[in-house]
């Protein structure tokens, strides 16, 4: 048994699931370490996560015998400290919906993704989760983002070569106001460029215009005058008035430049 599980072998372990790649091997891990029936997986329902990450994630629970609750997080959006966008955005965030978490973890530690990697970016979210007591197993045991990937990938799990997934607000530039319509608009045009073959994408809000990312070997596919004119119509008709492609390609984190220069 990891070192890292040990403790939570006789109480049991609740985990903050959301489906994507770090959550999943998580959860993965601790039913394996303490046993299906040891551990609960908590999965927030909200405006600024993925639906197709929240079907996921029913599933998976499911499939691996987990007990799952899907815990309601429409409100984050109704908060001033998040929804005015300020740069510790993600400070307010992790710390409204874990208390939310915590809440329903039934007494149990509850425990996230958070891996080596995450302490490379500028990421205020960490200190929420320390002030409440969040654990963090993989990080405690030296995993990097490409051991998750490669764990994933040896235990048959589909999701293991699956693009990062951020907050959708993430998208959203530092003062500018986080609205449930604009985190619409980000979720149905990112989900179209995937459509449309783009594997990891970001699509950064910035009012009027849409400002896409994508992998910089992927941006020869906008060589492409069809291509080009029907992502322009989608942006659109989704309410922006003008669409750009970042010729950097993408690159996580890169509202955070003003933040951290």
């Amino acid at each position: 048994m990891l070192t890292e599980y040990e403790k939570y072998k006789e109480g049991g372990l609740a985990v903050a699931f959301s489906g994507g790649v770090d959550s999943t091997f998580l959860l993965a891990i601790a039913a394996e370490e303490l046993g299906a029936d040891k551990v609960l997986a908590l999965t927030l329902k909200a405006p600024i996560i993925p639906e197709d990450e929240l079907e996921y994630a029913a599933d998976f629970c499911r499939k691996l015998g987990v007990r799952h609750k899907i815990i309601d997080g429409s409100d984050v959006l109704e908060t001033d400290a998040f929804a005015e966008n300020p740069p510790d955005r993600c400070y307010h965030c992790k710390h409204h919906i874990f208390s939310k978490l915590l809440s329903e973890a039934e007494g149990l530690p509850l425990a996230d993704g958070t891996n080596l990697d995450d302490l490379g970016d500028y990421r205020p979210g960490m200190k929420a989760l320390s002030e409440l007591g969040i654990v963090s197993p993989l990080k405690d045991a030296g995993f990097t983002k490409a051991d998750i990937r490669a764990g994933l990938k040896e235990r048959g799990i589909e999701i293991w070569d699956k693009p990062a997934c951020a907050c959708l607000a993430s998208r959203v530039p530092y003062g500018q106001a986080v609205t449930a319509e604009k985190v619409l608009q980000i979720y149905k045009f990112e989900s179209r460029l995937h459509e449309l073959g783009f594997s990891q994408v970001r699509v950064r809000h910035h009012g009027d215009v849409a400002r896409i990312e994508v992998l910089p070997e992927e941006r020869k596919m906008f060589f492409d005058e069809q291509l080009m004119d029907e992502v322009n119509k989608f942006a659109v008709g989704l309410g922006f008035k003008y669409c750009s492609l970042d010729l950097g390609g993408y690159v996580m984190g890169s509202l955070n430049k003003d933040v951290v220069g």
